[in-house]
């Protein structure tokens, strides 16, 4: 059975897949801010819990630290720690460095988190990254990356959300021939989850929708070669046009390097 790591283990989706996993057998590593939901889960699944704060960045290279020092291969990441949005919108928010939040949470946190464990991926190979991003998806604005002027919730999640996917196609390119995989999915549609709620959208699709879409990238074997793809669903879809322009992506990544180094 694989090892596997799901972040944002302790609600919603990363939860409900977490159990989906533990009963067939998958050994889990759960990550979450809130110990005591998170050990609720732990109790539910026989996963092994890690605390971690993903508005710092310093948080989540001990996050990965502690992991590496745990074990010594990582079989699956599952990138689905996030904040999502509310429709009425909030006040502009920054992360423990400075960022804007959802780009810090929904970007740079699972960006640095697979840099991190990239050597227990290797070593597990054929190994796999499956990033939970979105269908709502926006570019940055390079002259405002951290979006100072004209905020909103929504255009801060969707604009973390594309940045994330294309960062997935970045390191399946740069992973190429190693033997892991790289793929993001957009799992459902306001599922019943407390992000769901707090957004103020009605629920669209059930939660088992969002899992089974979800774990058909973690083990199922037809995608095991599959990698730098978006999936909607089950379905391999087309991204925002931004996540296939290589200039884009080259400022993207130019970008991430600077706000990750600065911290």
């Amino acid at each position: 059975m694989a090892l596997i790591l799901i972040t944002g283990a302790s609600d919603g989706l990363g939860r409900a897949l977490a159990e989906d996993l533990a009963a067939s057998g998958h050994r889990l590593l759960l990550h979450g801010r809130d110990a005591r939901r998170l050990a609720e889960v732990a109790e539910a699944t026989g996963g092994e819990t890690f605390t971690a704060d993903f508005s710092s960045l310093a948080e989540v290279r001990r996050l990965a630290a502690r992991i590496a020092e745990a074990h010594d291969r990582l079989d699956v990441l599952v990138n689905n720690a996030g904040i999502g949005f509310h429709v009425e919108g909030t006040s502009r928010q920054l992360s423990a460095d400075g960022h804007e939040l959802r780009l810090a949470v929904n970007y740079l946190a699972p960006v640095l988190l697979t840099r991190e464990l990239l050597g227990l991926l290797r070593r597990a190979a054929p190994s796999r990254v499956v990033n939970v991003a979105s269908i709502g998806q926006q570019p940055i604005d390079f002259d405002d990356p951290q979006l100072e002027r004209g905020y909103t919730d929504v255009a801060a999640y969707c604009r973390s959300k594309l940045a994330l996917i294309c960062h997935t196609r970045d390191l399946a390119e740069e992973l190429e021939g190693s033997g892991v995989t790289v793929n993001s999915i957009h799992p459902a549609t306001y599922m019943p989850t407390a992000m769901s709620r707090r957004s103020g959208m009605e629920v669209v699709d059930a939660l088992e929708k969002g899992v089974a879409a979800t774990r058909r990238l973690v083990d199922a074997p037809e995608p095991a070669e599959i990698t730098g793809r978006y999936f909607d669903g089950e379905k391999e879809a087309r991204a925002s046009e931004e996540a296939y322009d290589p200039d884009y992506r080259r400022r993207l990544r130019e970008l991430t390097r600077k706000m990750v180094a600065d911290v």
